[in-house]
């Protein structure tokens, strides 16, 4: 038998073979026809093959085994649509004198077209035997047609399934493709701004007006909040195509100093002076320091843009053989829909209104924690008000 090498017929073949239920349907109708060969066959204008078969006649039909189309009645079903069932070929009016019958030994016969739930024309189900049958056919003819109906229902499906695959895998590389592309844009935005930067200093010290300082001044700061983004920008692809953000493990005794100083650059910054610290981080950690410093910049900037202003900001760190615990409170409440969605890139409500930054702050807070072996958490009721709490465990020394 020649290799079957039509793609279409091939595709058609793979769709059944993925079919959990097709050896159990061709069983079935081998047992309510008796007959010792059912096939799930795919016709088209030029060819009968068969997709999958059940075969203890000897037959000798695989997947993939063709029939010469026009010795086969399955194309006059394709042709005309409809089913033949017969038990007794050579007692039959019309078939006994038919050249299928003849040229492939047959007495009993069913075959039914299958239609996908569009429409569409697939092939047939068949069942054949070389002895005569005693089966009712219209009983039979009934029961091959839900039978093929439910073939055709899972052909769709399949088709549904396979279509949602390739939308997927399209969807994916789209999003690796923006990944990469934000990761390149972050990193090459660096060199102009550097150079920016660079200008922007040695025209300050020639600057002579209150004005010309004034603007240098806009200048620079306009420099550090691009910094700022640009990191984020580049943290954030790190953390979508490199597996986790990078850290730096060290054993180091000052992050109780390096978290304090972020308290004090939040309080400059955001003019909230109402940030209550306790800290009680003695002895050694082994942790990234600037990361860790970041995470808590992050929370801290958070709860001070979204929070309720009435309402005094708690920080509380404490680190112990453990692992270390960090917990930032405000009087803000996030609503029961939005916290599903918190650690996610970019999770802004619709309609909110625009605030300083991308939307990252809290995405990159929880990828420092991930890379620490650690976890960061967010409780959010009306009368409690938001805690997030980040807590990694005792990791080994580098």
């Amino acid at each position: 038998m020649p290799e079957l090498t039509d793609p279409d017929l091939l595709r058609s073949i793979a769709e059944i073979s993925r079919i959990q239920a097709v050896p159990r349907i061709l069983e079935t109708v081998a047992h309510i026809t008796g007959s010792r060969f059912t096939a799930i066959a795919r016709v088209t204008e030029t060819t009968w093959t068969a997709c999958a078969t059940h075969d203890t006649l000897g037959f000798g039909l695989v997947p993939g085994g063709q029939l010469v189309l026009e010795t086969t009645i399955c194309d006059e079903i394709r042709q005309s649509a409809t089913a033949v069932v017969f038990a007794h070929a050579s007692q039959h009016p019309i078939y006994s004198t038919h050249h299928t019958p003849r040229i492939y030994g047959l007495e009993s016969y069913a075959s039914i077209p299958i239609f996908r739930p569009d429409g569409r024309f697939f092939g047939t189900l068949c069942a054949i035997d070389s002895a005569p049958a005693s089966f009712d056919e219209v009983h039979i003819l009934r029961s091959m047609e839900l039978l093929a109906e439910l073939v055709g229902t899972y052909l769709d499906t399949e088709d549904r399934l396979a279509q949602a695959q390739t939308d997927l895998s399209q969807a994916h590389r789209v999003a690796d493709l923006r990944d990469q592309f934000i990761a390149v844009l972050g990193h090459d935005l660096r060199s102009p701004l550097q150079s920016i930067a660079v200008a922007a200093e040695a025209l300050e010290m020639d600057a002579t007006s209150e004005r010309q300082q004034r603007l240098l001044g806009h200048i620079a700061s306009g420099v550090v909040r691009m910094e700022g983004l640009i990191e984020d920008v580049l943290d954030f692809a790190r953390g979508r195509l490199g597996g986790g953000i990078p850290i730096l493990l060290t054993r180091t005794d000052t992050l109780g100093t390096a978290l304090q100083a972020v308290v004090a650059e939040v309080i400059a910054s955001r003019g909230r002076a109402d940030i209550d610290v306790v800290m009680q981080i003695e002895g050694e950690v082994v942790c990234d320091p600037n990361r860790l410093a970041q995470l808590l910049a992050n929370l801290l900037t958070n709860a001070a843009q979204h929070g309720d202003p009435s309402t005094a900001i708690a920080l509380r760190a404490c680190a112990t053989a453990d692992g270390l615990t960090m917990t930032v409170s405000n009087g803000g409440h996030i609503p029961e829909n939005r916290l599903a969605d918190i650690f996610s890139p970019f999770s802004r409500e619709k309609g909110e209104l625009p605030r300083p930054g991308l939307g990252l702050g809290i995405y990159i807070a929880s990828e420092i924690a991930r890379s620490h072996d650690g976890t960061l958490s967010v409780d959010s009721t009306p009368q409690t008000g938001t805690c997030f709490t980040f807590q990694m465990p005792v990791l080994a020394a580098p």
